[in-house]
């Protein structure tokens, strides 16, 4: 088993407990927050895939994914920060 391999394993683990949080979370501003979670575990878990399979055309995807999660994240904190629960 590799670094790699180990990597992949926690951030399965990290994308189970955001789900987890997401089902559970008694405020929107918590299933947010976990939605974030999963969503950059699954950006983790592919880079790391390019880098073990040397896929050199997913790395645009990674990029662009990393970046509408970053604007997703800031509007969800706007919206949240002006009472939209």
């Amino acid at each position: 088993m590799t670094l790699v391999d180990l990597a992949l394993a926690g951030l399965g683990l990290a994308f189970a407990m955001g789900l987890l949080r997401v089902a559970l979370g008694p405020t929107v501003a918590d299933r947010a927050v976990a939605t974030d979670l999963c969503l950059f575990s699954v950006i983790g878990a592919v880079t790391l895939t390019v880098l073990r399979t040397d896929a050199a055309q997913f790395e645009d995807v990674v990029l662009v994914a990393t970046m509408l999660g970053f604007l997703a994240t800031i509007a969800l904190g706007a919206l949240i920060g002006k009472g939209g629960e």
